[in-house]
């Protein structure tokens, strides 16, 4: 099998490898957001669908792959000033996200076991930095789950089968 990402060190084809298949379920969520809900929220002054989608993009994109580069943050928000409605919102999240690949792509190993500074200013191996953003990715995608759950709109489950269909199958 051939290297989905020939530019790659090792270490970052192998975080590539993970970080699209954690960023395919994320997308498999985004798709069930409909239009007339992108921006909905349980309670005022929390993050909308909308918001979130915005979030994980900008936060890749702005503060994680700058961070790795050696540069400080140029997170911008989540706003709607970012993108506004479904289509522009998967666009950001799309673009954002491709931007952001390339960028890790051209990690070498060596950049990988060197130091990253987080906003706070705190050094932090570059492949545990980028382990974070594959955790924060996960967190938001829980709140994208919970906030569709909340609407009653149906998702897909994360690996192919729902806790039911996992129950059904094991053995007692």
């Amino acid at each position: 099998m051939s290297d989905p990402h020939p530019a790659a060190g090792p270490e970052a084809a192998a975080f590539l490898d993970h970080y699209e298949k954690v960023r395919g379920r994320t997308s498999r969520v985004v798709d069930c957001i409909p239009a007339d809900r992108l921006e909905w929220t349980w309670r005022e002054g929390k993050f909308s669908l909308g918001d979130l989608v915005r979030h994980i993009g900008a936060i890749e994109r702005y503060m994680y792959a700058e961070n790795v580069q050696g540069k400080p943050s140029r997170y911008p928000g989540h706003g709607r000033d970012l993108a506004d409605g479904l289509e522009s919102v998967r666009a950001f999240f799309d673009r954002t996200h491709a931007e952001s690949v390339a960028i890790f792509r051209n990690l070498s190993d060596a950049d990988f076991a060197a130091k990253s500074v987080t906003p706070a200013g705190a050094p932090i191996s570059t492949r545990k930095w980028l382990r974070a953003l594959v955790e924060h990715e996960i967190h938001h995608r829980g709140q994208i789950y919970l906030y569709l759950s909340m609407l009653d709109i149906p998702t897909p489950p994360i690996y192919g089968l729902t806790s039911e269909e996992v129950r059904a199958r094991s053995v007692e």
